[in-house]
């Protein structure tokens, strides 16, 4: 089983900047590393359902590509550690709508597009940010 837990929520202003980080731990799934997982973020604000938010795409090799939500291009930054099992959302110019509980997900499954949940196997707690106006 592989461990994801997130940090770095919090309550925050408008237009402030934020970092989550998510700690991945654990046996590898299927004898793969840290590294070729796909790692995603989603978001579930309150009475409404989870959403994708960004993924960092494991393509075979050392190759990734990234993908966003349209809501949060140019504002939102994915990034990983692999020395380190660890990935990272970096948050700016945030705004009331993007408050929600922040959940990070990994995933090794083939065939499904990185804003799928069936993509992912393995999903943290969440952590909640909050943006006042």
């Amino acid at each position: 089983q592989v461990q994801l837990v997130e940090s770095g929520g919090g309550l925050v202003q408008a237009g402030d900047s934020r970092r989550l980080s998510c700690a991945a731990s654990g046996r590898t799934f299927s004898g793969r590393t840290f590294s070729g997982y796909t790692m995603g973020w989603f978001r579930q604000a309150p009475g409404k359902e989870r959403e994708f938010v960004v993924a960092h795409r494991w393509s075979g090799g050392s190759i990734y590509y990234l993908e966003y939500a349209d809501s949060v291009k140019g504002r939102f930054t994915i990034d990983r550690d692999n020395a380190k099992n660890m990935v990272y959302l970096q948050m700016s110019n945030l705004k009331p709508e993007d408050t929600a509980v922040y959940y990070c997900a990994a995933g090794v499954r083939s065939g499904y597009s990185s804003d799928s949940s069936d993509l992912y196997d393995y999903w943290g707690q969440g952590t909640q940010v909050t943006v006042s106006s």
